[in-house]
Order: C-alpha cells, then sequence, then structure tokens
C-alpha cells in the first residue's frame, strides 16, 4: 500500500490521523520508537536543505512512513517513501503556484518516489511565521471563510488529492474551528490542518470539526516529551 492509499484508507475508516512534523534545522530528541505513536512523519522546513542522512536518522528511530513536506526544490531527497508535491493555492506568486514544481519536477520523476499532489492553503495565524518570509505569500485572513472555502474546493476540483489548511509554524491562532467544518463540507479528499495546535484539546477540536491529518511540529520541538500526550 503508498502512502496515499494508507491515507484514504484511514480516512475511510474514519480514523484520525497524527503527523509529526520534523525539521531539519531544528531536530526534535526523540527517543527510538517514540515516533511510532505518530500516523505519519512529516519532513521539511521553510529555508535550508535535507539529507539523506537525515532521512536515515529517522528512519533509524521509527518505523512510521516518512514523507518530505518540502519548503523549495533543494528540500527533494529520494530516500523518503513519498513526497507532499505541494502547491500553495493561496498565493498568487507563480512561482509557488507552479514554478517551483517544474524546476523541479524531472528530478522527482527520475527518482520513482510516490508523489501526491497537495494545494497547500496559507491561513493567518496572527504571527509573522518562517513560511510567511520564505514565500513572501499574503495569507487569507480567518474571516474571510467563503474564499478559504472555495480555494480548497479548487484545489479538489483541480486534481489535487489534499488540501493542508495552514495557520504556520507556531501560530498564536490555530485554523478556527468554523473554517475546518467549512472546508471539510465540501471537499471528499482527505483534509490537513496544522499550525499552532499545542494541545491534545486542540488537535481533538480539529478532528472533530473534520481534519483527517493533524500536524504538530513547533510545539514538540519544545516538548517532545508530549508526544505521548497526542496519540
Amino acid at each position: 500500500m503508498n502512502i496515499l492509499e494508507y491515507i484514504r484508507t484511514k480516512q475511510q475508516m474514519h480514523q484520525h490521523m497524527l503527523a509529526v512534523l520534523l525539521d531539519p534545522e531544528h531536530p526534535i530528541p526523540f527517543p527510538k520508537g517514540e515516533l511510532d505513536a505518530a500516523d505519519l512523519i512529516l519532513v521539511g522546513g521553510s529555508t535550508g536543505g535535507i539529507s539523506p542522512d537525515f532521512i536515515g536518522q529517522i528512519r533509524s528511530l521509527t518505523r512510521r512512513p516518512v514523507v518530505l513536506f518540502p519548503g523549495n526544490p533543494q528540500q527533494f531527497t529520494p530516500q523518503a517513501d513519498a513526497l507532499l508535491f505541494l502547491s500553495v493555492l493561496s498565493s498568487r506568486n507563480a512561482d509557488l503556484l507552479v514554478g517551483q514544481q517544474i524546476a523541479a519536477a524531472a528530478t522527482i520523476q527520475a527518482s520513482g518516489i510516490e508523489t501526491i499532489p497537495m494545494g497547500y492553503i496559507l491561513i493567518d495565524g496572527g504571527k509573522d511565521t518562517a513560511v510567511l518570509r520564505a514565500s513572501h505569500s499574503t495569507p487569507l485572513s480567518q474571516s474571510d471563510i467563503p474564499t478559504i472555502v472555495s480555494t480548497a474546493l479548487a484545489g479538489q476540483m483541480m486534481g489535487k488529492q489534499l488540501i493542508y489548511l495552514e495557520a504556520g509554524s507556531g501560530a498564536k491562532t490555530p485554523v478556527s474551528i468554523d473554517i475546518i467544518r467549512a472546508v471539510r463540507s465540501v471537499l471528499s479528499i482527505p483534509l490537513i490542518v496544522g499550525g499552532g495546535i499545542t494541545t491534545p484539546d486542540a488537535m481533538k477540536a480539529a478532528f472533530r470539526a473534520g481534519a483527517d491529518i493533524v500536524v504538530i511540529g513547533n510545539h514538540f520541538e519544545h516538548h517532545p516529551e508530549q508526544l505521548p500526550l497526542f496519540c
């Protein structure tokens, strides 16, 4: 079973998924085996690169699938199990919509890695995040739910297999429950939510609103010992 099939199967069975995001520039000292409590391990960051050695270190710590969540073409490495081939749908910067994807496409295809088309929607989390600085992309206002919903729906209609609602690493305000619920109501594909989720209750609220996958990274950088509380 490939990674997208794994995610779809979980969605169809109404089994929520926790993804831990690991940034090579801010490695988290998880003990061996502890990451197995999560469902997916995402690897990526807004800047820098990803080395094969870093992927190897993760594999030595967990049996869970390792999926690239790249912030730029230089973060591609074929040692992972799959790649989230994302397009920043909330941006009007052509480079983020398709330019970087064109630059990386031939290398990715030659590697044979599983590639999952994903629509990425950046939402204002009340903080100047690394994602904002790297992308030069204006986030969508949390109050503009119709635009967020239409953006997510357009992504699905364009053939994206996942939609990711992102408030940004360390966001002061996570994606609201109203937004998650509204987006979920128009999508059939899996919905991912991340940014600013710092408690098990907040994670569960996102799941109840319709998220299939919740991504947590920044919080675990500061509190890796809390991972079992979220599982």
